[in-house]
């Protein structure tokens, strides 16, 4: 039985209008006699442009369609090497991206881009409000996707420090729609809940070119059911109470005994996604472009408590018994926590100006502007409030966001077969947070009242970048270069009302200096090995030094006084390719100096995110990738991955554990790293129309704990081990048409990560293309 059961979620009918619209122009216009497009010259990557030494993995948009279940943007990353996108059910909006050398709430260890445009959002460094901002790319716009590992390359900040995830989308030459209608179920089943799940998505895209102006639409509805995120759990102490049943005994990541009472964040949601791409060559190697995107995001989140007395009735609060141990409810604030109401509207908006000579010069200009417009989650208080509608909190963050340019250009004395390619770069960042907590006596739609907290902060960051790719010998290449950046934070401040707390937070600031250097070398036609050393800072983020964000019955606690992580990473690849496919093998190691690590602990009665800098940690391993076409039989693709990471705390004394006790916590592994990963996807492509695919993704456990006191990762707020296999067959009818019918995690495989994971998903899609 539910707390209270959500609103439906309303239909968008602007959203759908706009899909109708697109769906019907593409057909009306599918008989019209279009004129010959102009098309400009296709562009290279980022990394072969700038001539970037970094180890690159890719998957392109074909692959895509036949091999992955896509449902969002970021389902595009599922099979790449030591990269995890930490996905808890369709639609998710806290998707951060896992890398080497970090973990799912280090979402500011990574950048994600989208054509030079940052996605990624560095106003925090969690798995939360601070994950990527995948939405902003449909799926049925991506070109390719590209991973490059580690911070290589001085054109990126320190934020590299895990990885690149650079998204190329594309622009038509010529008339293009489409339409596509997909489906999914989840047949969840765990503790008390036993649930069928659905969502359902359309999409439609409409695309063309007229002389030298191009242009792009795209419109996407999605409606959702989530899997449970939370459970309300309990541990024993207390009066004896009222006498309970269909709880379940279970124990906690620590291997405590628990009583699981509820499940909560049982989530439906409906999302609207709209972007526009307009671009204008203004010769065939110049291109202007500006996008404008637009997301919406309304979920209405319900309990379910699995506690009744003995005339069957749902028990919220005070004292209660189960199979003979006592249990403290308190006020009911623990199922309270899984309710709530979330609204989202954000935009994003982008213009660059590029060109594409692949002659002596080559330069770009990207400005970007990622804004809160309206973001607001209300929550119940007590378990009270929430089955009555009464007192509660509205946490508002409109307001914060995010803007960046970057300048920058590329000489090459001799042509693109020259000695010397210079690169070179101007970057400016900047980024706000605002985030007010109002006390409100209706938690579903009462007025704000009293504010409860209130966190804000700047920061910015100034750089200027030079690496040169100096080929010295026909197979020896030497890539030297650095980055100089000036970083503050600054107007940060912290209000609570209770405990009373008004804090005006000290200014910080850092000016550092990262060297880059590679070496590569052509041992054969088919052998490259390459050598590669870079210094990164990566900055504290705004939301680290500011923000106190209550995630279910947990509070992550900032620090203003943190330091930038020093990182000094080294990776020496084996790399060989022909027409038939490729192996590589890399050996990497990333040694950081004050890093900033976030961990869990008690804070008094309820649990709590700190942020602390470590002073060393260092992380070897070694990263294996295999792809092989026409393996075994002609038409059979085979590609896979396999990362062992050995990352341990070296220096770390004055720890302080949940019993407040100073610590030294060094040897211990680090928190949020598996030691091992690992892919397989196999393909088999009898013909042009039909693809089958079964795939594979492995991770081992992680430790949460800077003490490694979490033995029990087989449990809600622990990460355990898992294996999924998912599936995936498409077809190709024709040129118009095409459908797909898959399964992600096709085992059934039930699985932490701090959350529960989704379980058994079927899934079938149909699109139409002109």
């Amino acid at each position: 039985m539910h707390l209270r059961k959500a609103a439906p979620v309303a239909r968008r009918p602007i959203a759908m209008a706009i899909l109708a619209c697109l769906a019907s122009s593409a057909l009306a216009q599918s008989e019209e006699k279009t004129l010959q497009a102009i098309s400009i010259k296709e562009k290279p990557s980022v990394a072969e442009k700038y001539q970037l030494p970094v180890t690159t993995e890719s998957v392109a948009a074909e692959k895509l369609a036949e091999t992955v279940n896509v449902v969002n943007t970021e389902d595009s990353l599922k099979y790449l090497p030591s990269v995890m996108v930490r996905k808890r059910h369709i639609g998710d909006t806290y998707a951060p991206m896992t890398t080497r050398t970090s973990g799912p709430g280090q979402s500011a260890r990574s950048l994600i881009m989208a054509d030079g445009v940052l996605l990624s959002a560095l106003i925090g460094n969690n798995n939360g409000n601070a994950s990527p901002r995948w939405s902003m790319v449909a799926p049925e716009e991506i070109e390719r996707v590209d991973i490059m590992y580690g911070p290589f390359s001085a054109a990126y900040a320190g934020n590299s420090v895990g990885a690149v995830a650079e998204i190329t989308t594309r622009m038509p030459d010529k008339l293009e729609a489409s339409v596509k209608a997909l489906g999914a179920i989840q047949n969840f089943s765990l503790y008390g809940t036993d649930k069928s799940l659905h969502s359902e998505q359309l999409s439609a895209t409409l695309g063309n070119r007229s002389g030298d102006l191009a242009y792009w639409f795209s419109a996407n509805h999605l409606e959702s059911q989530s899997n449970p995120i939370s459970f309300a759990t309990f541990t024993p102490g207390g009066a004896a109470g009222t006498a309970v049943t269909g709880g379940y005994a279970d124990r906690n990541k620590t291997g405590a005994p628990i009583l699981v009472a509820g499940a909560g964040g049982l989530e439906s949601k409906a999302q609207d996604n709209f972007k526009i791409k307009l671009a204008y060559d203004f010769t065939p190697t110049l291109r202007a472009t500006y996008a404008f995107g637009y997301f919406q995001n309304n979920v209405h989140s319900e309990m379910q408590n699995y506690l009744r007395n003995a005339a069957g009735v749902p028990v919220y609060t005070g004292n209660v018994t189960f199979n003979g141990q006592n249990y403290a409810l308190g006020t009911g604030s623990t199922f309270a926590s899984g309710m709530y109401n979330f609204i989202e509207e954000h935009t994003m908006h982008s213009l660059s100006l590029k060109t594409s000579t692949r002659g002596e010069w080559d330069w770009e200009a990207v400005a970007s502007v990622y804004d809160f417009g309206k973001d607001e989650q209300r929550a119940p208080a007590t378990a009270a409030a929430a089955l009555g509608g009464g007192a509660g909190t509205n946490t508002v963050m409109n307001g914060t966001g995010w803007s960046n340019l970057d300048l920058k250009g590329i000489w090459r004395p001799r042509g693109v077969s020259g000695a010397h390619q210079v690169s070179f770069g101007v970057h400016q960042d900047y980024a706000e947070l605002v985030s007010t907590k109002y006390n409100t006596a209706d938690w579903n739609a009462g007025s704000n009242g009293a504010v409860a907290t209130d966190a804000r902060g700047k920061t910015q960051t100034a750089a200027l970048w030079l690496q040169d790719a100096w080929r010295f010998a026909p197979a020896l290449k030497a890539t030297l270069g650095g980055r100089f950046e000036l970083w503050r934070a600054f107007d940060g401040r912290n209000y609570s009302l209770a405990p009373a707390l008004n804090v005006l937070q000290p200014g910080l600031s850092s000016t550092n200096f990262s060297p880059k250097a590679s070496l590569s070398w052509e041992a054969t036609n088919e052998w490259l090995v390459t050598g590669s050393l870079g210094k990164a800072y990566r900055y504290p983020t705004v939301g680290e030094l500011y923000q106190a964000i209550t995630t279910g019955a947990t509070l992550s606690v900032p620090n203003p006084n943190l330091k930038p992580e020093n990182a000094l990473s080294g990776e020496l690849a084996f790399e060989r390719a022909n027409e038939k496919g490729r192996l590589r093998i890399s050996l990497f190691q990333e040694e950081l100096r004050d890093a900033l690590i976030s961990y869990n602990a008690a804070l008094g009665a309820s649990n709590a995110s700190y942020i602390q800098n470590v002073d060393k940690v260092r992380a070897q391993g070694v990263e294996l990738a295999v792809q092989q076409n026409d393996a075994l039989v002609r038409g059979l693709e085979l590609s896979g991955s396999l990362t062992f990471v050995d990352s341990r705390i070296l220096s770390a004394p004055n720890f302080r554990n949940s019993a407040n006790v100073l610590t030294d916590v060094s040897g211990k592994i680090t928190p949020n790293i598996p030691r091992w990963r690992a892919t397989a996807v196999a393909t088999y492509r009898p013909d042009d129309r039909w693809a089958y695919t079964i795939a594979g993704r492995y991770s081992d456990r992680l430790w949460t704990t800077m003490d490694n006191t979490d033995i029990n990762p087989g449990t809600y707020q622990g990460f355990e081990h898992y294996f999924v296999a998912d599936a995936r067959i498409h077809y190709k009818a024709n040129k118009q048409w095409s459908a797909s019918l898959g399964v992600d995690n096709l085992n059934n495989r039930k699985y932490f990560w701090f959350h529960p994971f989704p379980q058994r998903t079927v899934l079938a899609d149909v699109k139409f293309s002109y």
